[in-house]
């Protein structure tokens, strides 16, 4: 549909007067050379001190949905983070980009992020989690606590032998240096992520994963619902928030979800 509320969105993003500056930035991000994050949006209460907690939220928002808000803001309470960064990486390990440009997805996470103080927004040269803790410690004090924040999709490829040169020589790096914070998906439950994580080579690892509890509402949302709905011109405030419907020009209506600061 050559007019739909996906095509309004990426337009309205076009015409903002940041969307030809963030695109030349994902431009310049090389995810052959070292490990580059570059914050567009830093929290009014920033962790400046060391030994604090950075919650830290990767994905490829195409677009933000309420399942990712309520994921991140759930988190922030339960674990006490100090601040809670949203990435979007140039490189990812397994998504190519389409849908929204990386452009647009940006200027809607941080439309997003900008009325929170403790949000912060950045983007990223590489997919991998051990490249990101690399790029992180050069930005955050030391002795910062790193937390990921992942759906169990995602840990399961964190687990995946095909990403590694050396499995656990290159997992034993990654969970020494952060944590993980597992949401329940649609096709996982919170048992289900402790059976995962319990199996004989991976409990090694457990101490490291952590979990929190999605509503089933939420958990079986995901932006491939939002992007047909946009497409087809038809109603997504119930999968997204309001933020995007003003991107678009719609009026949000009355949504009860969490709104931490």
């Amino acid at each position: 549909m050559a007019n739909s509320l996906l095509d309004l969105l990426a337009q309205k993003c076009e015409n903002h007067p940041d969307y030809e500056r963030y695109t030349e930035l994902f431009n310049q991000l090389d995810p052959a050379a070292p490990p580059q994050i570059e914050l567009v949006h830093r929290a009014t209460s920033p962790i400046l001190k060391s030994g604090k907690k950075l919650g830290i939220f990767s994905g490829s928002f195409n677009p933000l949905t309420l399942a990712h808000t309520r994921m991140v803001e759930d988190t922030v309470a339960k674990y006490q983070l100090d601040e809670l960064l949203l990435l979007l990486a140039k490189a990812n390990v397994d998504k190519s980009v389409y849908g929204l440009p990386l452009a647009a997805r940006l200027l809607t996470v941080k439309k997003y992020a900008e009325n929170r103080v403790r949000f912060s927004v950045g983007v990223s040269s590489h997919g991998r989690y051990i490249d990101k803790v690399t790029a992180l410690k050069s930005i955050f004090p030391s002795t910062t606590e790193f937390h990921f924040i992942v759906g169990y999709d995602t840990l399961v490829r964190i687990f995946d032998a095909k990403y590694y040169t050396d499995f656990h020589t290159e997992l034993k790096a990654l969970f020494i240096a952060a944590r993980f914070i597992v949401a329940n998906r649609a096709e996982a439950d919170i048992k289900t992520i402790e059976s995962f994580i319990a199996q004989p080579e991976i409990r090694q690892y457990a101490s490291y994963v952590s979990s929190i509890p999605l509503p089933d509402a939420y958990a079986y949302m995901s932006s491939t619902q939002a992007r047909e709905l946009l497409a087809r011109g038809e109603a997504i405030e119930h999968l997204v928030p309001p933020s995007i419907l003003t991107t678009i020009g719609l009026c949000p209506r009355n949504t009860k979800t969490a709104n931490i600061q």
